[in-house]
């Protein structure tokens, strides 16, 4: 496909290009609002005497899994100022599940994001899950700097006009 078309073509398909390719934030005024949900998981891999530490209580920086749980909740409801092209939402609910594998040297991360709105919760949902594994990284990077946050991926997201996407392979 020749450059001039394909460029065409994204215009047409990215709902945050105008016509002549320049960002802009989608007008959402005329769409109705719908109950909508969406959920997103990641992980941070580490030492698993890292995983033990935190399963403890015993990191030098205090309660990780509460820190990141609340840090993940506080991002998700402030995804507008984090993310250019974002909405602000009124959020009706945000959880942020951890979930620590010692054997496997993993912390499991997944959030499940709530609201009626003209517009999805499919970015804060992920913010929440990368926030929540940066606060983890933060708390524990005194005791093992190797930490990789990883596969963090949208599962889930129901609602709106596109309807329900659910990733293979994985439950909502």
């Amino acid at each position: 496909m020749a450059p001039a078309r394909r460029r065409a073509q994204t215009r047409r398909t990215l709902s945050h290009l105008d016509a002549r390719g320049r960002a802009r934030m989608v007008d959402v005024g005329a769409k109705p609002a719908t109950a909508r949900e969406a959920v997103a998981r990641g992980e941070v891999r580490m030492r698993p005497a890292t995983v033990r530490l935190i399963a403890a209580g015993a990191t030098p920086k205090g309660d990780v899994i509460a820190a990141a749980r609340l840090a993940g909740i506080m991002a998700a409801k402030r995804t507008a100022e984090l993310v250019p092209l974002c909405h602000p939402l009124a959020l009706d609910a945000i959880d942020v599940d951890i979930a620590l594998d010692p054997p496997a040297g993993r912390v499991r991360l997944e959030s499940r994001v709530r609201l009626v709105a003209k517009t999805g919760a499919e970015m804060e949902a992920l913010v929440a899950v990368a926030v929540a594994a940066l606060t983890l990284y933060d708390m524990c990077k005194a005791v093992d700097r190797a930490m990789v946050i990883d596969a963090i991926r949208l599962v889930h997201k129901a609602g709106g006009r596109s309807g329900t996407f659910t990733r293979p392979g994985e439950r909502p």
